[in-house]
């Protein structure tokens, strides 16, 4: 214990030091610049890694936000097109209500299957999940690890961190060994034990099944890799996810219910991009036909955006169809270890430049494998804030229903906000992101419901992966609504591990199944990819207020009795 309090200290310490270095490092040329609200776009060549958008917080009533630009082209803008003067800062609409605080969200009234609107109580009761009570949500909760939660989400809340944290593990910090054990040491002890299963397997499953005994809820297994850059790494990649689904299914009771899938883990990113983009032409031009095409339902709606290609490309060379029949061929052998085990795949989303491909690679594995009673084995990720969301869903559930096929969905709001309005903004495109957030709360709202009442009706399966109190009490109070059971296995709601504690709890304590999405791998390979996340989606641990809020409380209550 004193080993981990003198690493929590070593790091609270080094705070003010490094939040003076990135504050002197990020500070702009002129003075002018240095009055516009900054996101730290500069001095990143890549222009679809997400950095912050943080608001000037003198400047909270302001209707835009400015925003300060990396005006390095994306990699497909011609030369001519990326020597044209571009403008340094650009002005977006400033959303009505918070991004990071889900108090602020009004209620929604109804969530009608059209409009995005059900009741947040049945028949005028009482909602189905109780979240005011802190010591019915966490008395599962000993009081050290509440303590020590408080804390993390403090610190995991501040913008500063996340910055802290990407600096340092590029800094000439990680050069030496001394100060590289002291740093992993820090964040092992604070936030990778906090939001993280563990460095191996085997801590991974210590971890999932604590979460089920103490808490019980179930846990998604997520192995924290990055994108595959050739064959060789998507075969070792293979691998990796074959033990874990052996890891995950070794007990007939494992409290495991999904592992998590990255196509990118298993087909490197440029062949995804290039199958993309002729998917995109093909859409745009019916008489252009696909020889390596497999059976899959409809990837794009008439609203979808279609800048990504702005000319016809080339067909896939030998090499690369090879190469994609080589991916295929690893997602079929996951799918087979995974029907082999009844353990249902969640397949991860990506920015809108490469995620036609993995619609493709999701869909055309949905048609061939179902679990038993007709219970899909494939779940592929739709992102409520693209504004093409719900339209593409409804299409895939009709294409699935007409081919007698069990559709499974999870549903998220989606974490590239920043990058896909950059990216639009390059090629003077309209964002594929809805303008405010109310937008993407009532597509959310909107396609949870669609998707409650095809299961009412026998058809699909969801996956609601929210931390939003309201969608959640929304989506719990509609499927109460249709008459759905709390357990059945067509609906799962889910969080983050370490995050939205309350909602889990309340959640769980309704009846509903909840899982917690738990990544796991070495300290130093994983903090790179959740640090990526962070950045992607700064304000979703910033809504972790409610938790700390409520933690405080059940600490208060407890000093108190």
């Amino acid at each position: 214990m004193a080993i981990r309090i003198g690493h929590s200290k070593l790091l609270l310490n080094l705070l003010p030091v490094f939040s003076r270095r990135l504050n002197t490092a990020a500070s702009p040329s002129t003075a002018a610049a240095a009055a516009v609200p900054q996101a730290n776009f500069t001095g990143d060549p890549n222009p679809f890694d997400t950095k912050s958008t943080a608001d000037d917080p003198t400047d909270l009533f302001s209707s835009t936000v400015t925003i300060r630009l990396n005006t390095a082209a994306p990699p497909f803008i011609s030369a001519a097109a990326a020597a044209a003067p571009q403008p340094n800062f650009i002005k977006i609409p400033k959303p009505p209500v918070s991004l990071d605080d889900p108090e602020e969200l009004p209620p929604v009234k109804s969530i009608d299957p059209t409009t995005g609107g059900g009741a947040a109580a049945v028949a005028g009761g009482e909602p189905p999940i109780n979240l005011d009570d802190p010591k019915e949500l966490f008395s599962s909760v000993p009081t050290s690890k509440l303590i020590k939660s408080t804390v993390t989400l403090h610190m995991a809340s501040m913008d500063s961190m996340v910055d802290m944290g990407s600096w340092v593990l590029k800094s000439g910090l990680m050069q030496n060994p001394i100060s590289k054990g002291l740093v992993l040491g820090s964040i092992k002890h604070t936030f990778y034990e906090h939001f993280c299963g563990g460095k191996d397997l085997k801590e991974a499953d210590d971890t999932v099944k604590r979460i089920w005994d103490d808490y019980g809820l179930r846990a998604m297994l997520d192995y924290g890799m990055e994108h595959a850059v050739d064959n060789g790494s998507c075969d070792s990649n293979l691998d990796e996810f074959i033990q874990t689904i052996q890891s995950a299914t070794h007990s007939p009771t494992s409290p495991v219910s999904f592992v998590v899938v990255k196509i990118t883990a298993i087909c490197p990113p440029s062949l995804l991009k290039r199958v993309s983009d002729l998917l995109r032409w093909e859409h745009k031009d019916k008489s252009m036909h696909l020889p390596w095409k497999r059976e899959s339902f409809p990837i794009f709606s008439d609203s979808t955006a279609l800048y990504h290609t702005p000319q016809m490309p080339p067909p896939l060379t030998p090499k690369e169809e090879n190469d994609l029949d080589s991916a295929y061929k690893r997602l079929v052998k996951i799918c087979d270890k995974s029907l082999e085990a009844n353990l249902p795949m969640l397949i991860d989303a990506e920015d809108t430049l490469i995620q036609p491909a993995i619609d493709y690679f999701a869909y055309c594995a949905a048609i061939k494998y179902r679990r038993a009673h007709n219970i899909p084995l494939i779940f592929n990720t739709i992102q409520a804030y693209l504004k093409d969301a719900r339209e593409r869903l409804v299409i895939a559930k009709i294409s699935a229903n007409k081919m007698g096929v069990p559709l499974g969905v999870k549903l998220v709001r989606g974490a590239y906000m920043s990058s896909e309005r950059k990216l639009a903004f390059f090629v003077g495109a309209e964002s594929p992101i809805h303008e405010t957030i109310r937008d993407t709360h009532a597509c959310f709202n909107s396609c949870a419901s669609f998707m409650l009442e095809e299961i009412a009706k026998g058809s699909g399966s969801l996956v609601l992966a929210t931390h939003n109190i309201e969608s959640g009490k929304l989506a719990a109070a509609k499927a109460v609504e249709l008459g759905l059971k709390k357990d059945n296995e067509n609906l799962e709601f889910a969080q983050l591990y370490g995050m939205a504690q309350t909602l889990s709890f309340g959640l769980r304590n309704a009846g509903f199944k909840v899982s917690k999405y738990v990544p796991f791998g070495p300290v130093e390979q994983i903090m790179p990819y959740l640090l990526r996340r962070a950045e992607e989606n700064r304000g979703l641990l910033s809504t972790s207020s409610l938790d700390r809020q409520l933690m405080r409380k059940e600490l208060v209550r407890r000093v108190i009795s």
